[in-house]
């Protein structure tokens, strides 16, 4: 016997149409107010035929030690050192784990910040206060 096995016809593949469109190339991030905070960041690409070369998009600075690095800097971070008693701060450093929006970044950075209460020791002793009956 012959078995006959009918396919459905399929329409003819369409070609991807290749853009010439570059990659978007990133500004660094502009708070709209201060150092810190909201703000925006500039794209452009070029190509003939784009039909968007240029946009804006939201972006945030941290208000924190992070806005020394930069918001498109993204680190591992070790655990926080001991505290080293002359200078009441403990210590961290960082690696590079991603650049985001083409980001020049430092590949290792060093953070510090304050130890924290140092518990000292109370006194111990007898109260200065008098009990007086009334």
């Amino acid at each position: 016997p012959f078995i006959l096995c009918l396919l459905p016809c399929l329409p003819p593949e369409k070609k991807a149409k290749k853009s010439d469109c570059g990659e978007w190339q990133w500004s660094v991030c502009v708070p709209t107010n201060g150092d810190c905070g909201l703000g925006t960041r500039e794209g452009t690409r070029t190509g003939a035929e784009c039909k968007q070369t240029t946009k804006t998009q939201k972006c945030k600075i941290p208000c924190n030690w992070k806005k020394q690095f930069g918001a498109e800097c993204k680190y591992q971070f070790q655990a926080w050192g001991e505290c080293d008693l002359n200078t009441a701060l403990k210590t961290r450093t960082g690696n590079l784990k991603r650049a985001l929006h083409n980001a020049d970044c430092q590949k290792t950075v060093t953070i510090s910040k304050p130890c924290g209460k140092l518990t000292k020791p109370k006194p111990q002793g007898k109260s200065n206060l008098l009990k007086v009956a009334c």
